[in-house]
């Protein structure tokens, strides 16, 4: 499929637009403008590729699309082809419904939906863009009713904790009034769904408390143990028709705080109930619920919602993919089918951070969905539906740990709510009514230190159960961790020693590998990228691969981004654990996925290699890197541009004394620098500048404050840097943080009287065939790979990255050609010399010309790699990897002879 712009796609798209009539062409002329092939278009008008069960009036190709022309009903129409066992079969990401006339789309991956006149195509192209690889930013359309009842739910709560002073300050009222909002959340959605009667709930609290709200809290106690009661006989009369709940939600011997209510308090309770909670999602809602009755998260309303696109970018490589290619085997086979129906049934779902549980509950969704889309199958070949009176995916099967008890309670509730919904959906399809209450299944939703607990107490795993681990935990890293997590490290490594440079996360992928060594038990969590690159990867995965594990998928880095109000955006991975040998494996890159032999802790195709912190290059030729010079100066030796014009005016003979001085924001920002630099040669001639004397005082003065004896004992010499390794010969600045964003990190060849700080890396006596080198792809693709991260920047490193990087050795002809090519990227941004590198060098802006001297580069360098060049940076990085094996390998070889060498002289 060829990749195109959004620029190109509209271009594309426009004929099609305004047409005086469309027939069945409209669809493959779609298929064509979004880049899809003209020979598989051929053969999907043809129908070799045609899966359609009605080819003269629809058009479907597996995991593309469903197209079905109507002169029927098209809303009826889509929602009919939407639940079929066909979209399930063949997966295709739109189904489409049109009377050529208008058209409505569904997006099966987001569950948005579009509905136009085909003559205003132009106008909602970008609706279709997943076709061409480009996914949209919100993946899924949330009905704006969550967010708004939250935070009505929100106001409520603090007019309660108004209304009820210091009733937050015992821990056990906060957690009794969090179980008193679960219940009024139950109450909402039961009223809007079936369960109770329309609008039961609040017409009984309009009907049967003061306005005052002064009774308003007995009532609601009456009402909560009514719930409780299967006889209706023993409720009072006036509440003698609220049908038994119980299944722990409302029974009397669980704490309850119900709180005194205002007659605002009252009001709000009503108005709430005046909302439409009918279509609330559980896998948001939840969240965005625990976020309004936690301190400090209310401001972050909605940032903890995990979108559903981004789950099923968890689960559906763990199990659903091979469940729905099971499916379609066995579409045709009735005895398949039916075993198929037993296997989900016999599925366990652990979410070891669950949260709120919003994983648990898009799993159980989906798992119903798949059960579903096989009854209507056997239907279909049966002639008959089967009578049933539950399904055979038990909400006992799904499992949690959960440090929130309040979150544990909305887990429960959630998935609840999951199984009403599902139970409708089922009802709509067959006409089977499954009542949810009373409440019999609880799941195994448990509250604790998942860190602390035994996983085999809360979901048994005997060896052979098929058992799928989920979950996105804590991340936390090492600088930012509570005296009690640590403390949690030590309880998993069962030692005070341990890697103290790992992130939190690192502690469920280490209880998660030993949960299911030796078993069919299978993992996928969720995780920022950082322990899959930097030192973080020689800390963690030797003792994860250990248990005889694998990685058998992942995702490499993507945001993981919500369209949640406030909603967090931050880099992370997928990372797929399994014990089985006969697991393919799958690397997914923007949504493509690879087939590979192998996947290391750095999440790329290569042997399982970890990189060291060496205090040299491993390759021989490359000249060291070093931090730059470090003043530790008070602000004695350094100037800022206004700074230095004062100076030099007032003490011109000061002049030879300054330099260029320039860190990493320096450099990418344009910012102008400069220090005094004074050798032990020059000191004298120095100390003749009264203006020179003074700043040294002001160095001086600094240093003996210091509580640092070394930095006092560098008093002795103010002129002089703290750490000096500033050398008068053409250097490379290499920035030591650098955004993400950029395809190349900005460095820069500068001349002998630029002093480096110590806040970028410096090469001294630095040529520019090494300059080239390190702005080629190759390196950044090394470096991407293995540098750590500073919140979602790039942090290079000059062991780690650099001294690490493989390169062979390079001919003098080699050398001359990358000069060359090196210098027309310097040439470029003379060019642009107006410009800063923080501008030139955004992915936005970046000049052409400039992209072009910078891929010149690229590919001369790849050809030092490979003859035959790179599609991809997957390609590029197992190379080098590869290689990095073999480098380490000869050097380790060559060890014990230097040694024996040395021994025998």
């Amino acid at each position: 499929m060829a990749r195109l712009n959004l620029k190109a796609i509209e271009e594309r798209i426009k004929p099609l637009a305004g047409r005086e009539a469309y027939d069945k062409q409209f669809i493959f002329d779609l298929l064509l403008a979004y880049g899809r092939s003209k020979s598989s278009i051929t053969r999907l008008r043809t129908g070799s590729l045609n899966v359609a069960e009605h080819p003269e009036t629809e058009v479907a190709q597996k995991n593309i699309v469903y197209f079905r022309y109507t002169q029927g009903d098209l809303l009826a129409e889509l929602e009919e082809l939407r639940l079929s066992p066909l979209v399930t079969k063949f997966t295709p990401r739109f189904v489409i419904v049109s009377d050529y006339v208008q058209l409505i789309a569904y997006d099966t991956k987001t569950a948005e939906n579009r509905t136009f006149n085909l003559r205003e195509i132009d106008q909602h192209f970008t609706f279709f863009l997943p076709w061409a690889g480009m996914e949209k930013a919100q993946y899924t359309a949330e009905s704006h009713a969550d967010v708004k009842a939250a935070e009505k739910m929100g106001k409520l709560f603090d007019e309660l904790a108004s209304a009820n002073p210091g009733l937050l300050d015992n821990p056990d009222n906060r957690h009794g009034l969090n179980v008193f909002f679960t219940r009024l959340l139950f109450c909402y959605f039961a009223e809007d769904t079936g369960i109770f009667t329309q609008n039961q709930f609040t017409n009984a609290v309009g009907s049967h408390t003061l306005e005052d709200g002064s009774d308003t809290a007995e009532f609601i106690r009456d009402l909560f143990a009514a719930l409780d009661e299967a006889d209706p006989a023993r409720k009072p009369a006036h509440l003698a028709d609220f049908p038994y709940v119980n299944g722990r939600l409302f029974r009397t011997d669980s704490a309850l705080t119900v709180p005194r209510f205002s007659a605002k308090a009252r009001e709000m309770l009503i108005e709430l109930g005046r909302q439409i909670w009918l279509d609330i999602n559980p896998d948001i809602f939840g969240s965005m619920f625990q976020a309004i009755v936690t301190p400090g998260k209310r401001s972050n309303l909605g940032q903890h919602y995990t979108s559903v696109p981004n789950i099923l970018k968890t689960i559906e490589p763990l199990f659903l993919d091979g469940l729905r290619e099971e499916f379609e085997n066995a579409y045709d086979n009735p005895k398949k089918l039916e075993a198929l129906l037993v296997r989900i049934g016999r599925i366990k779902v652990f979410d070891p951070a669950c949260g709120s549980g919003n994983f648990l509950v898009i799993a159980y969704k989906e798992l119903r969905r798949l059960e579903h889309s096989i009854l209507q199958r056997q239907a279909e070949l049966e002639g008959t539906v089967k009578l049933f009176d539950k399904s055979r995916i038990n909400i006992e099967n799904f499992f949690g740990i959960e440090i929130d008890d309040f979150a544990v309670e909305v887990a429960i509730l959630s998935l609840w709510i999951a199984k009403h919904q599902m139970n409708q959906e089922l009802k709509k399809l067959f006409g089977v009514e499954i009542p949810l209450i009373p409440l019999k299944e609880t799941g195994h939703i448990h509250a604790g230190n998942a860190t602390r607990i035994d996983w085999n107490d809360v979901c048994p795993n005997n060896g052979t159960d098929e058992i799928y681990l989920i979950g996105n935990p804590p991340y936390v890293g090492s600088s930012m961790q509570t005296a009690e997590q640590k403390e949690d490290f030590v309880h998993v490594f069962n030692a005070t020693k341990y890697p103290k440079k790992l992130d939190y996360i690192a502690l469920w992928f280490i209880k998660g590998a030993d949960y299911i060594t030796d078993s069919a038990a299978e993992l996928a969590f969720v995780s920022t990228n950082s322990i899959t690159q930097g030192e973080q990867v020689g800390m963690l995965w030797p003792s994860i691969f250990a248990h005889g594990v694998h990685i058998h998928f992942a995702h490499t880095s993507f945001k993981w981004e919500n369209n949640a109000k406030g909603a967090a955006g931050v880099t992370v991975v997928v990372v797929g654990l399994s014990t089985s040998t006969n697991t393919e494996r799958f690397i997914f890159n923007e949504d493509l996925k690879n087939a590979v032999n192998h996947i290391n802790g750095y999440l790329t195709d290569a042997p399982d290699v970890f990189i060291a912190s060496p205090s040299k290059p491993l390759a021989k030729q490359l000249p060291p890197m070093t931090y730059g010079s470090k003043s530790t100066d008070g602000g004695g030796l350094s100037f800022d541009v206004h700074e230095k014009e004062q100076f030099v005016t007032s003490w011109p003979d000061g002049a030879p004394f300054i330099k260029k001085y320039m860190g990493a924001q320096e450099f990418i920002k344009g910012i102008d620098r400069f220090c005094l630099w004074i050798t032990d040669e020059s000191v004298a001639d120095a100390k003749q500048v009264k203006g020179i004397v003074q700043r040294l005082k002001i160095v001086e003065r600094m240093r003996l404050e210091s509580k640092k004896l070394a930095t006092q004992e560098r008093a002795r010499t103010p002129y002089r840097f703290a750490e000096a390794r500033y050398k008068p010969t053409d250097s490379i600045i290499v920035p030591s943080v650098s955004s993400e964003r950029r395809e190349y990190i900005p460095m820069g060849f500068l001349g002998p009287d630029t002093v480096i700080s110590n806040l970028a890396f410096a090469v001294y006596d630095a040529e520019p065939w090494l300059f080239g080198l390190l702005t080629s792809r190759m390196h950044m693709v090394w470096t991407r790979a293995v540098a750590g991260q500073l919140g979602t920047s790039l942090r290079y490193s000059n062991t780690i990255v650099y001294n690490n990087f493989p390169v062979r050795e390079l001919t003098d002809t080699e050398k001359q050609e990358l000069t060359q090519k090196a210098l027309r990227i310097l040439d470029v941004r003379e060019y642009h010399c107006e410009k800063t590198p923080a501008q030139l060098y955004d992915p936005d802006l970046m000049p052409d010309n400039l992209r072009e001297a910078h891929w010149g580069v690229d590919k001369f360098v790849d050809s030092l790699y490979s003859d035959r060049g790179f599609e991809t940076d997957e390609d590029r990085l197992s190379t080098l990897f590869a290689m990095y094996e073999r480098m380490t390998a000869a050097e380790d070889a060559a060890q014990p002879k230097k040694r024996t060498r040395k021994k025998k002289s």
